[in-house]
């Protein structure tokens, strides 16, 4: 299915500027968070697939894409940055997704501003974070920071152990003098240690309905860990991708976005809640593997 277009757009948060694409359309809005390393750009064909239902917004979050760099990068400044977001488009409650690290951005969104978080999706996030579980950082530390070419660039990073740098290649850009990545390494180096540990007690405080996305060959989230993340949470369920690897949306896009608009089809988004009623019931069995 071909990318839905969507302009780059900025607005300034907190002090710094944020890129992000709004694939707009009508219905709820779905609020889309990347990884380490990645950019919103990314989820435009998830955006195309669920064009007419829900209006995708991708944020470049701090550090990335055509966001500013530097400053500090704590899972509380991503989940900050998110909620200012949110607050700007004037679209909570809305719907999250978060990809990996973005997942931990989602879930902490939820836990400390519910009423911003209507419903999330995690793909392929795991909550213990830490060795001998995950290899939790990816030293980016001796990667090049320029090249004569993109494909000097992309061999380059293949060289430092990268089997396929197809992923890390979308931040990709064209300087003054050479090609190199829009992230700067020593952000990536302390963003991911600031994500290391076990966030086992966050992920069960929220309890807006959730889709936990797992892929089938994922070297980050075991299937035990999934299956203790669904069970743990109320409200949660629990969903494969067989043959998929940490990059699922873009390993089998069509069954991604099946999962996702198929899950955000069976709650509701964007409705205030009623005094004295529970907006998202218990399912009979907790979760569904």
């Amino acid at each position: 299915m071909p990318a839905a277009p969507a302009p780059e757009s900025f607005v300034r948060l907190r002090g710094r500027r944020f890129a992000y694409r709004d694939f707009g359309g009508p219905g709820p809005v779905l609020l889309a968070l990347h990884g380490h390393f990645g950019r919103g750009r990314i989820f435009a064909p998830l955006a195309a697939a669920l064009a007419g239902r829900y209006r995708v917004v991708a944020l470049d979050q701090r550090g990335h894409g055509l966001s500013d760099n530097g400053g500090e990068f704590t899972p509380e400044a991503y989940v900050e940055d998110a909620a200012a977001f949110l607050r700007a488009l004037d679209a909570g409650p809305a719907a999250v997704l978060g990809h990996s690290m973005g997942g931990a951005v989602a879930h902490l969104l939820a836990e400390r501003h519910p009423r911003l978080v209507a419903a999330l999706v995690v793909a392929d996030m795991t909550v213990r974070n830490q060795a001998p579980e995950t290899h939790p950082v990816l030293d980016v530390t001796d990667w090049p920071r320029r090249a004569a070419s993109r494909a000097a660039l992309r061999a380059a990073i293949e060289a430092r152990g990268i089997p396929d740098a197809g992923y890390f290649m979308e931040s990709a850009a064209e300087f003054e003098d050479g090609w190199g990545l829009l992230f700067d390494t020593a952000d990536m180096m302390a963003s991911q240690r600031a994500f290391t540990g076990d966030l086992s007690a966050s992920w069960t405080a929220s309890r807006q309905p959730a889709l936990l996305l797992r892929a089938g060959e994922s070297f980050l989230l075991s299937r035990a860990t999934a299956e203790w993340m669904a069970g743990a949470r109320p409200h949660t369920r629990l969903a494969e991708l067989p043959g998929c690897g940490h990059w699922l949306y873009a390993d089998d896009p069509e069954g991604f976005a099946r999962a996702v608009g198929g899950f955000l089809d069976t709650v509701r988004i964007g409705e205030p809640s009623q005094p004295g009623v529970d907006p998202w019931p218990e399912p009979d069995s907790g979760h569904r593997p």
